[in-house]
């Protein structure tokens, strides 16, 4: 009997109670998911850029071998990746690497090499259109548009 009136005597949480859980929980996520999305899509772009470092690397070799500058070096005989399932890689004239992108909005990242007069090291500077400065990669944090 005496277990019996302990469990009458228990109660529950009240209905204001678990509505004040709810909207903070709502609230949390209405942070929290436009956040993971942008980091989402920082995380599929950064990988495309490290998907260029083989053609920046051929771009390296290919200008150091040749023994010219990179503007005036044949960077022809790259085949780039396969494209993965939100970038695509293309490498121009002048060893200029495009990134297209499809993660989020989508958008390009442009990597230009340039080749110091003095020791012939290339510098890679890269530019991108398309995507929210929280999006980009921090290689290209720079570059990015406000």
């Amino acid at each position: 009997m005496n277990n019996i009136r302990n469990l009458k005597n228990q109660g529950g949480f009240t209905l204001i109670e678990l509505m004040i859980v709810i909207a903070i929980l709502a609230i949390l996520m209405a942070i929290a998911i436009p956040a993971y999305q942008d980091y989402t899509v920082r995380a599929q772009n950064s990988e495309c850029i490290s998907i260029a470092g083989g053609a920046k690397t051929f771009v390296a070799e290919s200008a150091s071998s040749q023994g010219v500058v990179v503007a005036a070096g044949d960077f022809t005989g790259y085949t780039p990746p396969s494209a993965t399932d939100f970038c695509t890689l293309a490498l121009g004239g002048n060893g200029v690497i495009t990134i297209t992108s499809t993660a989020g909005p989508g958008g390009t990242f442009t990597l230009t090499p340039e080749q110091a007069a003095i020791t012939d090291a290339i510098e890679w500077e890269c530019t991108q259109a398309g995507f929210q400065a929280n999006q980009v990669p921090n290689e290209c944090r720079n570059a990015a548009a406000p």
